[in-house]
C-alpha cells in the first residue's frame, strides 16, 4: 500500500470540517469510526419544521459580537473628574495625542460608584440616523446596557507581583492576536484549543430545542472558535440569508440548470462503497436541503417592519439578519439560539484619531457603527417582544496600551465590554476599573497594560447561567471557573 500524502490527507480533513460547518443538522458525529453512520444520517430526509407561532416563553438567544483586532477600551470609558482627566490627558503619563476632549465625553451616572467619575466616548450616542440623540448611551441610561470593566484572559487570578515573578500560570501567548482571539472564544487560557465555550454550551443545551433541521449555532461572519462544539456544528449564513449552491434550480423541467441539478442530486444520492464518498454525498445533500429550508423560512419574514432601520454596514446587516433568524426561531422549533457576529478594523497602531479633533477618526467611526447597529438590534428585539430573551455581549482580542505610539496604540490586556438586552441589569459598571497609573499596581509593565480583574471565565459564566446552564454544569462549559471567586458577576 502506498503511504498517504500528508498534504492530501490534511486537505481532506479540512474539507470535511468545512462541510460539517455548513451543514445545518446538529449532532454530527466526529470520529472516523462513526463516519459511515454520519453519511447515512445526513442523507436521510429529516427536513421538517414546526408550525409557525409566537416565541416560546422559555426561548433565549445569546449574541456574541466580536470586535476583531483589539478595541482600545481606554478611549471607551474615560476618567471624567478633574484629577482623573488631567492624568488621562497627560503627555508623559497618560494618553497624550489620543486623549479625547473632556467637553465631548458622555458623562456616566452608574448606580454604584468607585469614587471616580467616568464618561463614554461621544460616538456611543450615535443613533441610526446619526443625529446623536439615541444610541448605546441611551440604552445604558435606561437600564438596558451594562458595562463590564477590565475583563481579559486569565489562567488564574493574577496580581502584578505574581505576573512579574511568573509565579502563577499565565495565558498562552499574551498580546498575540490569533492566540488571544481563540482564548477569548474558548474561555480556556492555559491549554491548546479544542472547542469554544459557545460550542460546549450548544452541545449541553441543544436538547431544549424541538427540531434539529437548522443548527442552534449560527454565524454571520464565517467560521469562528466560539461556536466549535463536539456535536452541534456552527451553521454559516450571509447577510443575504442562506448560502445556496450557485447555479442550482428546481430539479424538474428541461432547462440546463434543472437538468444539471437533477444530475447533481442523483450523484449525491448514489450508493458508494467508499466511506469518504458516501459521507461527502450525504453531507453535501444535507447542506443543500438545509439551505433551501432556511431560505424559505427567511423569505416568510423578509419584510419584518422593524421600528428602527439598520445601518447599511456589515455589522448593521449582520445584526439585521440575526433579528430575522430570531423571528424564525419558532418556525424552526428552536428554544435556544447562539449567534456570532464580527466587525474588524480595531487593530489601530496608527491613524486611530484625527489630529486636532480626537473625538473623530477611525476609532470613533467604528464605535459609532457599533452604537447604531446594536441600538437598532435592541429596538428590533423590543418590537418582536423578545428583548428580555435576547442578550448581546461584546468580546475582543484584548485592550490596548494606555500610552500612545504616536497616533495609535499597541496590544494590551484587560479591556471593557458591553452587555445589551432587556434582561440586563443595566445602568451600572460591573467589575473593577483599573488604577490608570502607568507602572502602577494594575500595569503589567510600564505602558499601561492592565492586568484583568475579571476573567473571561467569569464573564462567560454569567452569560451561560442566564442561558440556562446550571451551576452543576458550569464546569462542563468553563473548566477553569472554579479557580475564580465569582461564577456570576450579576449583570443579568
Amino acid at each position: 500500500m502506498n503511504p498517504k500524502n500528508p498534504s492530501e490527507d490534511l486537505s481532506r480533513r479540512k474539507f470535511i470540517g468545512s462541510c460539517c460547518a455548513a451543514v445545518g443538522s446538529t449532532g454530527m458525529l466526529s470520529t472516523l469510526a462513526q463516519l459511515r453512520l454520519t453519511g447515512a444520517i445526513a442523507s436521510a430526509d429529516t427536513k421538517t419544521v414546526t408550525a409557525s407561532g409566537a416565541t416560546a416563553p422559555d426561548y433565549k438567544a445569546l449574541v456574541c459580537l466580536f470586535l476583531s483586532g483589539g478595541n482600545d477600551a481606554n478611549n471607551f470609558i474615560i476618567p471624567n473628574d478633574t484629577t482623573g482627566y488631567a492624568n488621562y490627558s497627560s503627555v508623559t503619563g497618560g494618553r497624550g495625542a489620543l486623549a479625547l476632549p473632556q467637553s465631548a465625553l458622555l458623562g456616566l451616572n452608574p448606580k454604584t460608584s468607585d469614587g471616580r467619575a467616568w464618561g463614554l466616548h461621544p460616538s456611543l450616542n450615535a443613533d441610526v440616523a446619526g443625529t446623536n440623540t439615541t444610541g448605546l448611551k441611551s440604552l445604558f441610561d435606561s437600564g438596558k446596557m451594562a458595562l463590564l470593566a477590565n475583563v481579559g484572559s486569565l489562567a488564574v487570578p493574577t496580581t502584578k507581583a505574581q505576573y512579574s515573578a511568573r509565579s502563577v500560570p499565565l495565558p498562552l501567548s499574551l498580546f498575540s492576536h490569533n492566540d488571544q482571539q481563540v482564548e477569548w472564544q474558548a474561555s480556556i487560557a492555559d491549554k491548546g484549543f479544542s472547542t469554544g465555550w459557545g460550542g460546549r454550551m450548544a452541545d449541553l443545551t441543544d436538547t431544549l430545542n424541538k427540531n434539529n433541521s437548522i443548527s442552534m449555532s449560527i454565524t454571520l461572519n464565517g467560521q469562528n472558535s466560539f461556536q466549535v462544539g463536539r456535536n452541534v456544528a456552527q451553521y454559516s449564513v450571509s447577510t443575504n440569508g442562506a448560502i445556496a449552491l450557485s447555479g442550482s434550480a428546481t430539479p424538474t423541467g428541461t432547462s440546463f440548470q434543472s437538468i444539471r441539478t437533477k444530475a447533481q442530486n442523483d450523484l449525491l444520492a448514489a450508493q458508494n462503497n467508499n466511506l469518504f464518498e458516501t459521507a461527502f454525498g450525504g453531507l453535501t445533500a444535507n447542506a443543500i436541503a438545509d439551505s433551501a429550508l432556511l431560505a424559505n423560512v427567511l423569505a416568510a419574514n423578509a419584510t419584518l417592519p422593524f421600528t428602527t432601520a439598520f445601518p447599511n454596514t456589515s455589522l448593521g446587516q449582520q445584526l439585521k439578519t440575526i433579528a430575522r433568524l430570531i423571528a424564525a426561531g419558532p418556525t424552526l422549533g428552536l428554544n435556544r439560539q447562539i449567534f456570532f457576529a464580527r466587525v474588524g478594523g480595531w487593530d489601530l497602531h496608527d491613524q486611530q484619531v484625527t489630529a486636532g479633533a480626537t473625538a473623530t477618526g477611525t476609532h470613533a467611526n467604528l464605535i459609532a457603527d457599533v452604537s447604531r447597529s446594536l441600538a437598532a438590534f435592541y429596538d428590533a428585539t423590543a418590537y418582536m417582544g423578545v428583548a428580555n430573551q435576547v442578550t448581546t455581549f461584546t468580546a475582543s482580542d484584548f485592550g490596548r496600551t494606555y500610552n500612545t505610539n504616536g497616533d495609535g496604540s499597541d496590544h494590551g490586556w484587560g479591556s471593557h465590554h458591553m452587555i445589551v438586552g432587556g434582561a440586563v441589569k443595566g445602568g451600572d459598571i460591573y467589575g473593577a476599573m483599573p488604577n490608570l497609573t502607568r507602572s502602577g499596581p494594575d500595569d503589567s509593565g510600564t505602558r499601561g497594560n492592565w492586568i484583568p480583574t475579571t476573567s473571561v471565565d467569569e464573564y462567560s459564566a454569567t452569560l451561560a447561567s442566564w442561558f440556562g446552564v446550571s451551576a452543576t454544569n458550569l464546569p462542563v462549559i468553563l473548566p477553569n471557573i472554579g479557580r475564580f471567586a465569582r461564577a456570576n458577576v450579576a449583570f443579568l
